[in-house]
């Protein structure tokens, strides 16, 4: 379930080429506020994004907080062992 919650959410991502930038490609996930990455490749853009995505969602996860539903694919808080 949480493989196609993010599956899903890569697929809302937006892309753009930044000129003259060390860092070339930027993404973000608009549902998902404050899910973005950059990359030097288009490759390793979607790659952070993926990671920062992630982490998004664990934190989210644990502090409790709103999920957006993406599709048909809702997450609520779950209890987190340590």
């Amino acid at each position: 379930m949480i493989l196609d919650y993010l599956n899903a959410a890569l697929k809302k991502a937006k892309y753009e080429i930044l000129k003259g930038e060390k860092e070339k490609y930027y993404a973000e996930i608009p549902i998902c506020k404050g899910v973005w990455a950059t990359g030097k490749t288009l490759k390793d853009c979607k790659k952070n994004l993926l990671h920062t995505l992630e982490g998004w969602l664990i934190i989210r996860l644990q502090r409790k907080l709103p999920i957006p539903k993406i599709k048909n694919y809702s997450l609520k808080a779950i209890k987190i062992r340590y």
